[in-house]
């Protein structure tokens, strides 16, 4: 007699993008989008859990030496690439090798170059690999998670433009099947997987760029998940057939000020724009309640958080001030801000009247995403923009070296080029001191610092509000990790056994 299952076998995970893949190797993307399709295809030595805890993956298990600087990785021996071919040390040293190889367009290569020194990695055998690090570095173990790419398939490539990048093979839960560009990735499950074959048999991951169209397809039961607008959060409270989770993330919105622009060299007209925005209002107008004013580029969550920064509270008076000691008598500028995302739009509007009552004139251009990071992320200075709306997703590790180290411009995450002597030095420091509460107090002065310059000003950290079909179980306790933990776990419910 056959035993009925409390899932579909056949169950396909409808989720939803906001935005449209720029590319999906995790050597090369910069983006939340890609990343979300990558972390179902690609996996990394270490992992995290629902409390934020490094776990082994890849990798079975770990030591160090006494003096932090040389590290050894034993490998898992049951882990197949999606085409059937062992994962090995090789591909580890590949991919590692290949984010430091500066002809690759990687921006986290100065996550692994410390004092500006690589970190040399090392395959002792087929299942054991050494790093050795030139000084003992605090974030290393958190950046092991980084996803680990096929030597064999990308060896002797250039990894820039290889095909690979539109057609991955991982060692994830989830084998790649197709990407039509615009529409949809769809990924299927991987019966060999090392830690179970995943209960879904795929997830097709909708593009679907504009926030209140995926909240219309989430409701028609088009798509098994999605964000919910502010605005619709209690009503959407109320929908049968959907629950809503609200929980907060390691993520801050900015307005960021291009600094090669002339336009902002000087402090005073950032500090200016500064306090002419009403973050309060802006907020309140938003979110009502489900956001809270920013200050500083960390979240509230984050160990390192520090709240003792420049505030800049509302004053257009003294904005008004600020502008005419800097010489400014009229000041006009574009902010660029990413189609879809109808809170950084309606955030944009709000500036751009907020900042009329101290005369300045905004223009708002809404743009694609993938143009607009295009943009952003190209390596030639001064870029091609003024302002721009956008939002960090941060790690655990406080190490911000890669946002805000003058090293990383043009081609890093530092694309505002900000640049501070004292900051770079803090930074530096940052990542080579080992004890926590020491690392604590030197991001302290590193947020104080940078909130004091005000080369972004920072707008709000929000809660994640996400709605999920109640078809859809395994999800992992809410919070800053989100709800698909383990990936594998998730499962669609047998028709006869929904709640």
């Amino acid at each position: 007699m056959a035993i009925a299952m409390d899932f579909d076998q056949e169950g396909i995970l409808r989720s939803s993008l906001n935005g449209e893949v720029s590319i999906l190797n995790p050597v090369l993307s910069t983006d939340n989008i890609s990343s979300a399709v990558e972390g179902a295809i690609f996996n990394g030595l270490i992992t995290f859990n629902e409390k934020l805890e490094v776990i082994p993956e890849l990798a079975a298990s770990w030591q160090a030496s006494k003096d932090g600087k040389t590290w050894t990785f034993n490998l898992r021996r049951d882990v197949f690439w999606h085409d059937g071919r062992p994962f090995t040390s090789e591909d580890v040293v590949f991919t590692y090798n290949a984010i430091l190889n500066p002809k690759v367009n990687s921006v986290r290569r100065s996550d692994y170059i410390i004092n500006g020194q690589p970190i040399k990695f090392k395959a002792l055998d087929k299942y054991t690999v050494q790093a050795v690090l030139p000084v003992p570095f605090a974030p290393f173990l958190v950046r092991m998670g980084m996803g680990i790419v096929p030597k064999h398939l990308l060896g002797g490539k250039d990894l820039n433009t290889a095909s690979f990048n539109r057609r991955p093979v991982g060692t994830g839960p989830f084998i790649f099947k197709e990407w039509t560009s615009g529409d949809h990735v769809t990924v299927v499950r991987n019966p060999k997987y090392f830690l179970g074959a995943p209960k879904l048999a795929g997830i097709k991951y909708k593009m679907i760029a504009d926030d209140n169209s995926q909240l219309v397809a989430l409701e028609a039961d088009e798509i098994d998940e999605a964000g919910i607008p502010p605005k619709d959060y209690e009503r959407m409270k109320k929908k049968a057939g959907i629950k809503v989770y609200d929980y907060d993330v390691l993520l801050y919105i900015y307005l960021g000020f291009n600094l090669a622009n002339p336009k902002f060299a000087d402090l005073r007209v950032r500090q200016a724009l500064a306090y002419a925005t009403d973050k309060k209002q802006l907020v309140d107008l938003i979110f009502k309640g489900l956001a809270s004013p920013a200050s500083a580029p960390t979240a509230p969550i984050s160990w390192a958080y520090n709240s003792n920064v420049p505030k800049y509270e509302y004053n257009p008076e003294r904005a008004k001030k600020l502008l005419k000691e800097a010489g400014v008598n009229s000041l006009e500028f574009t902010i660029l801000v990413n189609q879809g995302n109808k809170e950084r739009e309606k955030a944009a509007v709000i500036l751009q009247q907020q900042y009329k009552k101290v005369g300045v004139n905004v223009k708002v251009r809404v743009m694609e995403w993938s143009a607009l990071l295009k943009i952003v992320n190209a390596p030639k200075d001064p870029k091609e923009f003024e302002a721009v709306i956008m939002g960090w997703s941060l790690g655990l590790d406080p190490d911000a070296y890669s946002i805000w180290h003058s090293s990383q411009y043009p081609a890093g995450f530092n694309f505002v080029k900000y640049s501070n002597k004292k900051v770079d030095r803090l930074l530096d420091q940052g990542r080579l001191t080992t004890d926590k509460n020491e690392r604590k107090k030197i991001y302290a002065k590193i947020w104080q610092e940078i909130a004091a310059d005000q080369p972004y000003i920072f707008l709000w950290y929000p809660k994640a509000l996400t709605g999920i079909r109640d078809r859809v179980g395994g999800l992992s306790k809410p919070g800053p990790a989100g709800l698909f933990v383990h990936l594998e776990k998730v499962f669609i419910r047998n028709a006869q056994v929904r709640p």
